[in-house]
């Protein structure tokens, strides 16, 4: 919080000196980067920059040109373009002023159908291969040069109308301009997994390092306060390519009028048939053998619509307005009828209204299911005003790739915050080591002469106090104090090494009891105001780990008790044992418990309940840090209104 509050001071610094206008160049006509809608320009780039300059009190201008003009625009000082978005590779730099990270992309190769598939580079060798100039898959490729005849492209989209007129045999594009241009050139397929990973940066010229480092600073600021997890998740969430329905239907009435056309042609074949067969019975065997050989290519082809169908991974099922399933692949179909699926508030889902809904509204909707761990993406679409068409995704690899993205995000915004707090924090906690040693010290050499000057005055005190007992408790206080600023700069470090969960620690083995005896004294401030009581199996368990880690397990599990109890009537119960083998520390309260949201979020860095009133949510992404570095297990159970039980399970010997 402290770290916000200082970036928004140093931003307000620059007011005056940041009047003019920031020019921020795009150049894309896809979602969702940046495109025009009805003359307005939109898009995840578009918001995010102004956002920006509103963090950065920056009037941001948006113009419009091509990708090689804008590149050309920004290495010149004197253009009128200040700030673009651009892709880089991961591996590669570019020589100009370039931001943080904005979002990670790939690039990979796209062929027509029925081409072979792209398993690697070598694949790729001596074939015309289309690069659009400037773009990340260039960059790279001047320092990876690769054995296939290169086809420059000013655009992805030559590139593919190139492929269609067969002047190309690959394009190389990046992903989200790909997809959206493959609706519009539906014999064009993806054809390998990704060959380059890249990420979106905002560039500059040389000229612009101080602009440059606004922009970070806000960008940071905004992934700090979640508002860039927002923006990520309107833009860029799962489920925002929609059908494109109008596309759709002109799909389906070329398909009519070429089923009608050729089932015309049929019944005027039929007809000329018919007559033909009253003059010419000599000819029926012939052509009942003709006819035979028709109905069986017909089956073959129903054969192979039905087998590709079938090999679809995703569940699609057709149902009619009474609810009656028409057709289906088979796939998940027990799943999505079973009401086993829960929705987002965590309820079981029931197909049926949504069926009503859309048949309703004749508008397609879509819903984001999970089952244990486990999450699915459903989509229902009306077809012809009277069926809808159901497909069942599994998206649990995409969702964990999104947690993946958030945890690393956070990981890196916690980098940096907590380098910031460690050096400010740790050169006065030195020099209270230092002074407290001295001090010490000088009271051992200070004893003789205040044991001489008690000889010459009896009725001398010490700060009201006998000389011998103000001795002792100056030696106490020293010795609080030291401790004291030694726990402040563990803490500290802690919070630094919370980035490498891995590190090695010297673990000893220790009592739980001794644990738990600890972090009550150091909580006896919170805890008296509530009924405390205490099970400890007796002799105490004994486990091997970092006793000064455990009590901050402990003593943040206490405070959150408290934290959940009404005084007078809250009850914390503190255990210890041994249960199938495992040692368990058990912390349990009578307070307002968790509901299942806020259970699956608990132990995220920067998530808390309590933000309003100072919370910082890493209180308990450490402790699960520390659990898991000791090797144990943390389970929890809580409901709205009946408290909450923490255990962490431990073995009895040293982990390997």
């Amino acid at each position: 919080m402290k770290y916000c509050l200082f970036l928004l001071i140093a931003l307000s610094g620059f007011v005056s000196a940041n009047a003019d206008p920031v020019i921020f160049g795009v150049h894309s006509n896809t979602a969702p980067l940046e495109w025009r809608n009805n003359g307005v320009d939109q898009g995840f780039h578009v918001e995010l920059m102004s956002r920006i300059g509103q963090l950065t009190q920056h009037q941001i201008r948006v113009r419009r040109k091509s990708f090689q003009q804008l590149v050309r625009d920004v290495q010149n000082p004197d253009s009128d373009i200040d700030v673009i978005a651009v892709v880089s590779p991961v591996s590669i730099n570019r020589t100009l002023q370039q931001s943080d990270p904005i979002y990670a992309t790939h690039a990979k190769a796209y062929t027509l159908q029925g081409k072979s598939f792209i398993n690697n580079w070598q694949d790729l060798a001596n074939k015309r291969v289309a690069i659009k100039v400037g773009s990340f898959v260039d960059v790279y490729l001047q320092g990876h040069p690769q054995n296939f005849i290169r086809i420059d492209v000013d655009l992805y989209e030559t590139g593919f109308k190139m492929l269609l007129q067969k002047r190309v045999d690959v394009v190389l594009a990046e992903n989200f301009v790909a997809r959206r241009l493959q609706p519009h050139y539906p014999s064009v397929r993806s054809a390998s997994d990704p060959l380059i990973f890249g990420a979106f940066n905002f560039v500059s010229n040389d000229e612009n390092a101080e602009l440059m480092g606004q922009i970070n600073s806000a960008l940071r600021q905004l992934k700090l306060s979640g508002e860039y997890d927002r923006l990520v998740n309107k833009w860029f969430g799962t489920g925002r390519e929609k059908v494109d329905l109008i596309s759709t239907q002109e799909k389906v009435m070329w398909w009519a009028l070429f089923v009608a056309t050729l089932s015309a042609t049929g019944m005027v074949f039929t007809w000329s048939m018919s007559r033909r067969l009253h003059k010419r019975t000599l000819d029926l065997d012939n052509e009942l053998a003709q006819r035979r050989a028709a109905e069986k290519q017909i089956f073959q082809l129903s054969e192979q619509f039905q087998s590709v169908l079938d090999g679809i991974p995703h569940g699609v099922i057709l149902y009619d307005r009474q609810q009656t399933r028409l057709w289906s692949n088979g796939k998940n179909i027990e799943l999505l009828e079973s009401s086993a699926l829960l929705n987002a508030s965590g309820l079981h889902f029931q197909l049926a209204p949504l069926l009503r809904l859309v048949l309703n509204t004749q508008k397609p909707q879509m819903r984001e299911l999970h089952q244990d761990q486990r999450y699915w993406q459903l989509q229902v679409h009306p077809i012809g005003g009277e069926q809808v068409v159901v497909l069942l995704e599994e998206t649990t690899e995409q969702h964990q790739l999104r947690q993946a993205n958030d945890q690393a995000s956070r990981l890196a915004s916690l980098g940096e915050l907590s380098a910031g707090i460690a050096h400010e924090i740790n050169n006065p906690t030195g020099l209270i080591v230092h002074a407290i040693a001295l001090f010490s010290e000088a009271m051992q050499d200070l004893k003789p002469a205040i044991e001489h000057y008690q000889h010459q005055d009896p009725f001398w005190l010490i700060a009201g106090l006998e000389p011998q007992r103000a001795v002792l408790e100056l030696d106490h206080g020293s010795q609080t104090i030291e401790e004291g600023a030694r726990r402040i700069s563990r803490i500290v470090n802690d919070l630094k090494q919370y980035a490498q969960p891995e590190q090695h620690r010297n673990h000893q083995q220790l009592n739980v009891n001794d644990v738990i005896q600890v972090s009550l004294r150091l909580t006896a401030n919170q805890v008296k105001r509530f009924s405390v009581e205490t099970h400890l199996s007796e002799p105490g368990p004994k486990i091997y780990g970092d006793a000064q880690q455990l009590q901050q397990v402990v003593i943040n599990l206490i405070q959150n008790a408290c934290h959940a109890m009404t005084p007078d009537s809250g009850k914390l119960i503190l255990s210890s044992g041994i249960e199938e083998g495992m040692v368990f520390i058990r912390v349990s309260d009578n307070g307002c418990g968790m509901d299942h949201a806020t259970l699956q979020r608990i132990k995220e860095p920067f998530f808390t309940t309590r933000r309003a009133i100072g919370g910082s949510g890493l209180g308990l992404s450490v402790c699960s840090r520390i659990v898991n570095e000791h090797h144990g297990d943390w389970q929890v159970q809580s409901s709205p209104g009946k408290g909450t039980t923490m255990t962490l399970l431990f073995s009895e010997e040293p982990s390997q």
